[in-house]
């Protein structure tokens, strides 16, 4: 069934912003962005509420609609929050998941293999959100799912530079994460909801010291003292 242009509209932002082809806190300008999806300007902001309320977009009366920043105290909230609904998910599903849910997850985690084996980070990240996405799905629990989808709007931002490794070290890490999911996968097809929880908490850690130096990056090098002419600098 072809898709209609509000839907396309919806589709293309969510990619947009998670592939960071918009930036955290960009503005959005209803009236290009009407131009650009040709939809007039009512459709365009149901489009921008429905972004909204999955946490892609911050709206306000007196600025219009942003892209959702990324600022402190959201990575804060951020760090604090992941482990727990990830692990809360990862036990759910493993009670709960369907085998049509357990063939799609296996069917995403092939796509995240082809894109390793590819090296695009891209293509990583987007089926790395959607394998997380549906081991949500699987704990079909509807107060999880929001919160799940908020976090997974940043997770993925961040992510981009875990799915670009810039040392063999780092290759190696987005190698054994690949293997993970295959282990939670198992420990969700085999209904071991605590297997599946440390194996989702062993997951979480390997990207988070990747996630958390994108963050919180090395300082630049203050060598003033090998300077002589600077040593008396204020």
């Amino acid at each position: 069934m072809k898709q209609s242009p509000k839907q396309i509209c919806l589709d293309d932002m969510k990619h947009r912003i998670l592939t960071l082809d918009i930036a955290p806190g960009a503005d959005l300008d209803e009236t290009s962005l009407s131009e650009n999806y040709g939809v007039s300007r009512t459709p365009l902001r149901e489009v921008l509420q429905r972004l909204a309320g999955d946490g892609y977009v911050e709206m306000s009366d007196n600025r219009g609609a942003k892209v959702a920043s990324m600022n402190l105290d959201v990575m804060r909230t951020f760090f604090q929050t992941a482990p727990m609904i990830y692990a809360s998910c990862a036990r759910l599903a493993a009670e709960n998941r369907s085998p049509a849910q357990l063939a799609e997850l296996k069917l995403v985690q092939q796509g995240f293999i082809q894109a390793l084996q590819s090296a695009e980070p891209v293509a990583m990240a987007m089926a790395n959100h959607r394998f997380h996405e549906l081991i949500g799905e699987m704990a079909g629990n509807a107060y999880l799912m929001p919160s799940l989808r908020r976090l997974l709007v940043d997770h993925t931002r961040l992510g981009q530079m875990f799915y670009r490794p810039a040392a063999p070290a780092e290759t190696l890490a987005v190698r054994h994460a690949s293997h993970q999911h295959d282990a939670m996968i198992a420990a969700i097809e085999n209904h071991e909801p605590s297997k599946a929880v440390d194996l989702t908490l062993q997951h979480w850690d390997l990207s988070r010291d990747r996630v958390e130096r994108f963050v919180r990056p090395d300082p630049l090098s203050m060598d003033v003292a090998a300077n002589p002419e600077k040593q008396h600098a204020v």
